[in-house]
């Protein structure tokens, strides 16, 4: 008994019911008893702070495809779910809720801080795992993972102490980013950088501590002439650092400063005797070709500073303050009144000490890449501070072969590329964070100066005997644990059955945007600890961004929130818009109101065309049996169907995942329900229409997971209440059968559906109204049917001949593949009344013709306008030009 479908799909009410359905009944559990191949995905962690944005759900969408569609074909599938503690997010919103009662961290203390993000966790930390579900996620949430729960910290302690064993961990002193406002070293991901308009300074260094009393010809004493005065301009966008200067360099090549190679100069305000050195990093083309070297304030500059044996002078306290702890006294006192001050501040002063000194030559407009903190948005500071580093190259190495070596594929193939220039550029890895809320570097300080590196905490020194003993209090870079996801997940560094089982995972779908900074080191960590590649594929798919191709942010104003699709449109709109707009290559994606309506509509098709299909037949009972075809109709949709169904399981298994969804739009949309379910109507076959339609759910059950198994459900008449097995979820993916594809059939159906379509669009050219038929003329060797024409068109004759004898006056033609196609006009339309209606239409679109090649042939449109904008103006004069041309044709044949 089949459950009647009501006339409108409620998404709400169904999406809840079954994800509840699921999850009570273990369907996303794997088989632990199955000898089935395991097919095994982690789950990219999101944030613990995190909402479900649309990059989430185009990711998590992509993954419950490839995670379902195994399920349905019989493996022991396994997607981990899990979060990351998101060190500096997380303890930034932690110290925002706490400045809003009026204290900070330090009056809690480190332990009743950290406790107090663990109640934060406890009450808001679920929060984006409830929205995965929303979206239907399929995860086995039995075995969701946190990045500092007490295996995975177990694991980090681990992953530490080995690699610092095997030499491959040490303390040093280099640039870092550092963020002033939350006091911690920051990565490269962790840094946003932006174009700004600032200014570039242009000062002047020389040995004279006056440079006003320098003539024009002192300052350009070639080599050789006299050893008077020498002058130098450098040009900077941080003149507050020069008090850190310890050279000025230039280019070897640059002839221009081939007679200062090798002199000493005069660091203004300070006093400062540096010398002019020279290296090919400096761009002869940038300001004056000379640039200052600040080896503590930049990381260019600290190279530099390692390859001439700098010194190393820091000006900026952790707070981002002047001092001059590191300056001689003689110097401290030249520059006294800049001390304690802000380092923009200091920039001002600066500024107008060098000015009143004679020091500053020029000052021009600049716009440069500034990079902020992504979590409070201030000014980054390259800053030279004590950190630990994991020495990279080792194990770098060995990633890069896993990778050359085939182990490890990447979907789309050119991202390889990407992946491997990267890796042979790495430098060594910041791991440690001055944060409270992370995991804790397990290492210990005596007294002694001996430090003890453990995973358990010591009860006293080895080496003294001493209890007084001080962790460091750092903590580690939370890619340092995500690193791990891969196996940590699955129970490393124990021995656990599904490490055995599980391991290596079988794919990882990521954005291309992480692919340096977490992909690269689950690979490393994966290779030297497992001795296994973490993943056989690493699918990798673009960015989802607004209609404009722009990023969305919060800043723009332009986050479209996939909740409020959700809310309004259900889950599987959402999935299908995003899934449906993901192509080949890995490109970015322009996510559009129209694209989403378009999923809707689709949803709600396929919703309609069931209600047809129950009404028609009761006992729809899909089972799975090749139906018999009474009619060439019912031959071409079973050969149709068995093409689809091949070519989009090779789709998917190619990881062609939305060029899968646009095939099964296509074949739904315009073969099932435009075409066959009319045909059915004059060669009713039920049976065939229950069982495409079977097809059809179990098809796109990946890709709309709640709607395929409310239809399956009432379509198939399972009884009031549904059984575990039951559900499609777990019904087998469809198989191709090659015997029933049919050429012929396909054939001779198109070239009716051509047909058709001809005079369909003949009526609709020409605003033939429906109610008033219409003669065919079809000169074709073929005999089409002429009863199925008449039904889709509403002819009152049609004249099927081999050869028109002769010319027909005042027809509407078409040309198919197999056919011409005339409708004579007289007595069908009024041609005086037709002639002014496309006349009036085709001054319209001149008029806008016109528009818009005045629009291109303005230069500061074309200088200054979007480059979308631009592209889009072009394609209305293409689109213009041609329906011109059209018109201009029909009035012609009238």
């Amino acid at each position: 008994m089949t459950q009647e479908m009501p006339k409108n799909y409620n998404p709400a009410e169904v999406e809840q019911k079954w994800y509840k359905f699921w999850e009570e009944n273990g369907l996303f559990k794997p088989d632990q008893k199955s000898k089935a191949d395991p097919f095994t995905i982690v789950i990219p962690p999101p944030n613990v702070t995190g909402q479900l944005h649309m990059g989430h759900a185009l990711d998590n969408s992509l993954q419950d495809v490839l995670i379902r569609y195994k399920r349905m074909q019989g493996f022991n599938t396994l997607w981990i779910p899990g979060t990351d503690h998101a060190g500096i997010a997380t303890q930034n919103v932690v110290e925002k809720a706490l400045r809003k009662e009026g204290k900070t961290k330090d009056d809690l203390g480190r332990e009743k801080f950290v406790e107090k993000v663990w109640e934060w966790k406890k009450e808001y930390g679920g929060k984006i795992t409830q929205q995965l579900r929303r979206l239907g996620a399929s995860c086995d949430w039995s075995r969701e993972r946190f990045t500092m729960d007490e295996g995975l910290s177990k694991a980090v302690r681990r992953e530490f102490v080995q690699l610092y064993k095997e030499g491959l961990i040490y303390r040093g002193k280099r640039i870092i980013n550092w963020c002033p406002r939350c006091g911690t070293a920051l990565s490269d991901i962790e840094v946003e950088h932006t174009p700004k308009k600032g200014k570039l300074w242009h000062i002047k260094y020389s040995t004279n501590p006056h440079p006003l009393s320098l003539s024009h010809r002192e300052r350009d004493v070639p080599k050789g002439q006299g050893e008077g005065p020498i002058s130098i301009t450098v040009a900077t966008t941080r003149p507050e650092t020069m008090l850190g200067d310890t050279a000025v360099a230039v280019n070897p090549k640059d002839t221009r400063y081939k007679h200062l190679h090798g002199k000493s100069i005069t660091l203004p305000l300070v006093g400062r005797k540096i010398p002019i050195i020279t290296d090919d990093f400096v761009d002869p083309e940038f300001g004056t070709g000379a640039v200052k070297v600040t080896p503590a304030h930049d990381p260019n500059d600290y190279m530099m500073g390692e390859r001439h044996n700098l010194p190393k002078i820091n000006i900026l306290t952790p707070d981002a303050k002047i001092t001059f702890e590191e300056f001689e006294s003689a110097e401290r006192e030249k520059v006294k009144a800049i001390s304690g001050l802000d380092r923009f501040k200091a920039r001002e002063k600066i500024v107008e000490m060098l000015e009143e000194g004679g020091h500053l030559e020029k000052i021009e407009d600049y716009e440069n890449s500034i990079g902020t903190c992504y979590r409070c948005k201030q000014v980054v500071e390259p800053y030279l501070s004590d950190q630990w580093y994991v020495k990279i190259k080792p194990l770098a190495e060995v990633a890069i072969k896993a990778v050359e070596d085939g182990l490890i594929k990447f979907v789309p193939e050119r991202w390889t590329k990407v992946y491997l220039q990267w890796m042979t550029n790495l430098r060594d890895w910041c791991i440690s964070r001055q944060l409270w809320w992370g995991h804790q570097i397990p290492v210990w300080y005596c007294e002694c100066n001996e430090i003890i590196v453990s995973e358990e905490v010591p009860k006293k020194c080895p080496k003294c005997g001493g209890t007084k003993l001080v962790q460091d209090p750092d903590v580690f870079d939370t890619w340092f644990s995500s690193a791990l996801w891969p196996f940590s997940t699955l129970g490393w560094p124990d021995e656990t059955q599904d490490l055995k089982t599980y391991y290596p995972t079988s794919v990882l779908v990521t954005g291309y945007d992480i692919i340096t900074f977490w992909v690269s080191r689950m690979i490393m960590t994966g290779m030297h600890f497992m001795k296994k590649e973490p993943f056989g594929t690493v699918f990798i798919h673009g960015l989802v961004k607004d209609k404009s191709g722009k990023k969305m942010s919060k800043s723009t104003g332009n986050v479209i929130d996939p909740l409020e699709i959700i809310d309004k449109d259900g889950a599987d709109t959402l999935r299908f818009t995003l899934l449906s707009l993901v192509v080949g290559q890995g490109q970015d994606m322009k996510l559009t109101d129209d694209r989403v309506r378009e999923a809707k509509s689709f949803v709600t098709k396929l919703w309609n065309v069931s209600r047809f299909a129950q009404m028609t037949n009761d006992k729809c009972q899909m089972s799975n049996k090749s139906p018999i075809p009474k009619s060439k109709y019912d031959k071409w949709i079973i050969s149709r169907y068995n093409k689809t169904v091949a070519e989009v399981t090779a789709l998917i298994d190619n990881f062609e995942v939305g060029e899968a969804a646009r095939k099964l739009y296509s074949f739904v949309w315009h073969d099932y329900c435009d075409w066959y379910v009319e045909f059915s109507k004059q060669n009713p076959n039920p049976q065939i229409l229950s069982e495409v339609l079977g097809g059809i759910l179990k098809l796109l059950h990946p890709f709309m997971p709640f709607i395929t198994e409310e239809i399956y459900f009432r379509v198939k008449g399972q009884g009031a209440r549904v059984k575990k097995n039951d559900s499609i979820m777990i019904q087998e993916w469809p198989k191709a059968d090659e015997q029933l594809i049919d050429d012929k059939a396909e054939k001779e159906i198109e070239e009716l559906k051509e047909v058709i379509s001809a005079l369909r669009r003949i009526r609709a050219e020409y605003s033939i109204p429906y109610s008033k038929e219409i003669k065919a003329i079809i000169v074709s060797k073929n005999k089409f049917d002429q009863e199925t024409i008449k039904k889709f068109v509403k002819t009152s004759e049609i004249s099927i001949i081999s050869k028109l004898e002769e010319k027909v006056k005042q027809v509407a033609t078409e040309v198919t593949s197999s056919a011409q196609v005339h409708v004579p006009l007289t007595g069908v339309i009024d041609f005086e009344k037709e002639k002014a209606r496309l006349n009036k239409e085709k001054e319209s679109l001149e008029t806008n013709l016109q528009r818009v090649e005045q629009r291109l042939s303005n230069k500061k449109f074309t200088d200054k306008a979007p480059k979308e904008a631009i592209e889009d103006a072009r394609a209305q004069k293409r689109e213009f030009a041609e329906k011109i041309k059209i018109i201009a044709a029909r009035i012609k044949s009238l």
